[in-house]
């Protein structure tokens, strides 16, 4: 195992499960962006539809399903559990803005022309930006 692989992976995973229990915790999502937590959410599931075809290792398997539960489980908590405080006012970013180019440059731009590596580029290239509706709120 990589240390600087899994000093990364514990912090990203510590900041995903920061940000859940900030919202479980306060019973609110104010200030978050739905729709960066949902594109976040859609790169986590396109860059892991590997699960499915391929095993590398039960640590890697298992980050990648914790990953995505606690993405969609963060998705839940704004869209349904604390709806009441979700300011949609506020989180209204165009994300087709940025789902139509990555889209794109992920037809053109990947590694090979399969449909894994294309969802996989698209996820590399939505990770770049899907922070920006929580900026711009």
């Amino acid at each position: 195992m990589n240390i600087f692989r899994l000093s990364g992976d514990v912090c990203h995973l510590v900041a995903i499960i920061i940000l859940f229990l900030k919202i479980w915790r306060s019973k609110s999502c104010a200030g978050i962006s739905g729709k960066s937590q949902v594109l976040f959410a859609l790169v986590f599931t396109t860059r892991y539809l590997d699960l499915f075809t391929s095993f590398i290792s039960v640590y890697n398997t298992i980050m990648k399903v914790v990953y995505l539960v606690l993405a969609y489980a963060t998705v839940s908590l704004i869209y349904y559990r604390f709806r009441n405080s979700y300011d949609s006012e506020s989180d209204s970013f165009r994300v087709e803005f940025l789902l139509v180019p990555v889209a794109g440059l992920s037809f053109l731009e990947n590694y090979a022309f399969t449909p894994l590596e294309i969802l996989w580029t698209f996820s590399i290239y939505l990770e770049s930006v899907a922070i920006l509706p929580q900026l711009f709120m």
